[in-house]
């Protein structure tokens, strides 16, 4: 294994161009404090040969004796120091001077940054103290040269001293760092290199003697630990594509490529559910039982997994003890159903070769409530409720909003209950009468579905029907209602009575498969006249495309079964639905009440409907008549069939006969 760059080289390289940054500001600082301190010098000496002459000097300055002065100055020559020595007036004025040999130039740059040449000027004896200003100057300057010397002589002698030093430096600090770390990483790294690959996984390094409580000690530890977690994960990966062969389901990756896959395909409309399971007794299995146990355990109950579930339902395996299930077209509460189910059969005993083991689950699952949602996010969403419903104890159910939790419980137990009602028949049929509101004699009749409450009185709860359209009950309910409906119906006509009889269908209950085919076999057992039954389609939701609602609506015109569309104006019943829709076989309009209500101060959206009706050819039945001003509003406008409390309420069948027939 060979290094282009050596580490030793670049950590050498950095130590070095550390220390010649270093001492060079060192010896800068240095340096300067060197000059200073040689100006201080000179200029104190240049102060003691000024004190030597400044007596004699000043008595010639003031005897005018300019030949002595001149002598005076003369005399200090021979210091060796000095380059100039003159006598200035006050005013700068030059008197005297001395001719020094002249100096060598110094650097300009030198001279400015060392402020060359040092100078003094001493005062000479002034006259006396009612003049004290002195008669001259005495000027000394310094020889810059000479100080221009003594910097290079400093400088090349720091600097040699220095950088010896640094080179000292480095090399002590480079084989340092080579010693401790260089050469225990170049072993470390020779020895990984040569690793084989058959032996990567589990490989653990020497921790060396002085490096054990430091940071290449750390990363020793560290690198150990990362390989026995790794080779830990290697066997549990291994361990678990032997299960997933042994299950043949789909792993975790592929599971999620085909949710995304199932994502991509569907409508925003079509709702799914994510489920997440973790046999918690498939965990606890683990070096309790043989390998051979266990694998007849895990199919033991992935086979009761499998019947419970139907042909829309992809099942995958996401760990040892994780199952996953993607329930295409589920509600919540159909969902929450499927999770009770599991749960019944999957933690019913087991006999394990003359062991008999009751297994325990957590189930998690989530919905697709937001669109931008990918299946991996959906994924951890069903994962998060099943880890909260493990948290809360064996054999729990969870979505993972708390909230949609409680609501498909309270759903099922709707559910239960709408089931046990009628097998006890505590649901009921009534009557509301529908009123020619010019003569006040019924021309037909709402069947109105009620419900025996506990303290013995009959109505109906606000979400029953809801919770009967998402728990699919709706279907037993509306069969019921159906077959109690052509009952009375059948009664009727026996009796010579014709009027006809209204049963509200929602569009969940129109696209039940055989639907049409139950009303044709109870129109055929009960004899029910053609046009006597009519169906009000409610608009809780869309019948679906145009194509599939004409052929159902014109498979029950040919059964005999008229079609009223119920409601109105309200929810999907309007323009787009009528310019959609216009092709089927509707004999009436039903008018909400809310249309009503206002008249007849608010008329706006009667008028609408009643302009609409006129131009499809349409009766029109107002719900909501209560007033005498509404129903003579209503007979001034064209519309003569009312249904509200100012003719009756909901009445049950025997009272309804008694007061209209």
């Amino acid at each position: 294994m060979r290094v282009s760059r050596s580490l030793t080289i670049k950590q050498m390289a950095t130590v070095s161009g550390v220390a010649v940054v270093t001492i060079l500001i060192f010896i800068v600082i240095q340096l300067f404090h060197f000059v200073q301190q040689r100006r201080i010098d000179y200029a104190q000496q240049m102060e003691n040969v000024a004190h030597t002459v400044r007596q004699p000097l000043s008595q010639s300055v003031l005897k005018a004796d300019i030949g002595q002065a001149e002598r005076i100055l003369n005399s200090l020559k021979p210091a060796g120091i000095l380059a100039r020595a003159e006598v200035v007036l006050p005013n700068g004025l030059q008197t005297l001077h001395t001719d020094f040999e002249p100096t060598k130039p110094v650097p300009k740059l030198i001279a400015t940054i060392f402020e060359l040449p040092v100078q003094i000027t001493v005062p000479l004896y002034s006259v006396g103290p009612s003049n004290p200003k002195p008669l001259a100057l005495l000027v000394l300057q310094a020889d810059s040269w000479r100080v221009y010397q003594f910097i290079l002589s400093a400088l090349s002698t720091m600097v040699t001293t220095y950088l010896l030093l640094a080179l000292i430096l480095s090399v002590a600090i480079s084989w340092c760092i080579n010693k401790l770390i260089v050469r225990p990483l170049r072993r470390i790294a020779a020895e990984l290199h040569d690793l084989p690959p058959q032996e990567a996984i589990g490989h653990q390094l020497a921790l060396p003697a002085r490096h054990r409580d430091d940071e290449l000690g750390m990363l020793i530890r560290s690198y150990n630990h990362n390989q026995q977690v790794i080779e830990t994960v290697h066997d549990e990966m291994r361990r678990l594509t032997t299960r997933v062969a042994l299950t043949n389901l789909p792993n975790q990756t592929l599971f999620l490529a085909l949710l995304e896959q199932h994502i991509n395909a569907i409508a925003d409309k079509d709702g799914f559910t994510l489920m997440v399971l973790r046999i918690e007794t498939l965990q606890e299995a683990n070096g309790v039982v043989a390998d051979e146990q266990r694998d007849a355990l895990t199919l033991t109950l992935l086979d009761k997994i499998r019947n419970c579930i139907d042909g829309q339902t992809l099942t995958g395996q996401l760990s040892d003890s994780d199952f996953v299930l993607l329930m295409k077209r589920a509600t919540p509460v159909r969902a929450m159903r499927m999770a009770r189910l599991l749960l019944l059969r999957l933690t019913q005993p087991v006999m394990l070769h003359e062991m008999q083991i009751r297994p325990s689950l957590s189930i998690g699952m989530a919905t697709r409530e937001d669109a931008h949602l990918s299946a991996t996010e959906l994924l951890s969403r069903a994962a998060s409720a099943m880890m909260s419903a493990r948290l809360e104890g064996k054999n729990q159910i969870l979505f993972f909003d708390a909230t949609m939790t409680e609501r498909a419980h309270k759903r099922l137990t709707q559910e239960h209950d709408i089931l046990q009602g009628l097998s006890d028949g505590q649901f009921a049929l009534f009557l509301q009468p529908q009123i020619d509101m010019r003569s006040g004699q019924p021309v037909g009749a709402e069947v109105l579905l009620r419900m025996r409450q506990p303290d013995g009185s009959w109505s109906l709860p606000e979400d029953l029907i809801v919770s009967a359209e998402e728990s699919g009950v709706i279907h037993a309910l509306g069969r019921w209602v159906f077959e109690e409906a052509c009952r009375v119906l059948a009664g009727w006509q026996k009796r010579g009575i014709t009027l006809p009889l209204s049963v509200n269908i929602s569009a969940v209950q129109l696209r039940e498969p055989d639907r049409v085919a139950h009303l044709q076999t109870l129109i055929q057992q009960y004899q029910i006249a053609p046009g006597s039954l009519m169906l009000e389609l409610t608009e809780t939701a869309q019948v679906g495309e145009p194509a599939l609602a004409l052929r159902l609506l014109n498979d029950l015109q040919q059964a005999g079964v008229a079609v009223a569309l119920d409601d109105f104006g309200m929810g999907y019943a309007n323009l787009n639905w009528l310019s959609q829709f216009k092709s089927l076989p509707v004999s009436k309009l039903k008018m909400d009440r809310s249309f009503v209500s206002p008249l007849p101060e608010e008329n706006a959206m009667v008028r609408i409907v009643a302009a609409i009706a006129e131009i499809m050819q349409l009766e029109v039945i107002a719900e909501g008549v209560e007033t005498v001003e509404q129903r003579d509003w209503l007979l001034a406008r064209g519309i003569h069939i009312g249904q509200g409390y100012l003719y009756a309420g909901a009445l049950p069948i025997a009272e309804f006969e008694r007061l209209y027939f």
